[in-house]
């Protein structure tokens, strides 16, 4: 069960993270477009999880490991937005959000 506290930091964090890829899109995706689904924080605050839905990028792999190679990079340009709000930074971990391609299979095999 999430806290409220919780569930305000990983919105806080969604946020910010989505403003951030925006700006720094041109260093992990090219041409496509990410879109950050979802964050899930651990209860003491320490951990992240954030979820991507990456559009239009074929090896879709490649762009989540270049964002996990570069999570410290962007758990510091985090930190200096949100230091205000937060005492401890969370560690980040990017994941694959999945169920949008899911959906979009299902639908076409419905219509097939």
């Amino acid at each position: 069960m999430e806290t409220t506290r919780q569930h305000k930091v990983a919105r806080l964090l969604q946020k910010e993270l989505a403003d951030i890829l925006q700006i720094e899109r041109r260093n992990f995706s090219a041409s496509g477009l990410i879109t950050v689904t979802m964050a899930e924080v651990s209860r003491d605050f320490s951990f992240a999880r954030i979820y991507l839905s990456i559009f239009g990028i074929n090896d879709k792999q490649v762009v989540l490991n270049g964002l996990n190679a570069n999570r410290k990079e962007l758990r510091f340009k985090l930190g200096q937005r949100v230091k205000h709000q937060l005492r401890i930074v969370p560690e980040i971990h990017f994941v694959l959000d999945e169920t949008l391609d899911y959906i979009e299979n299902i639908d076409k095999l419905l219509r097939q």
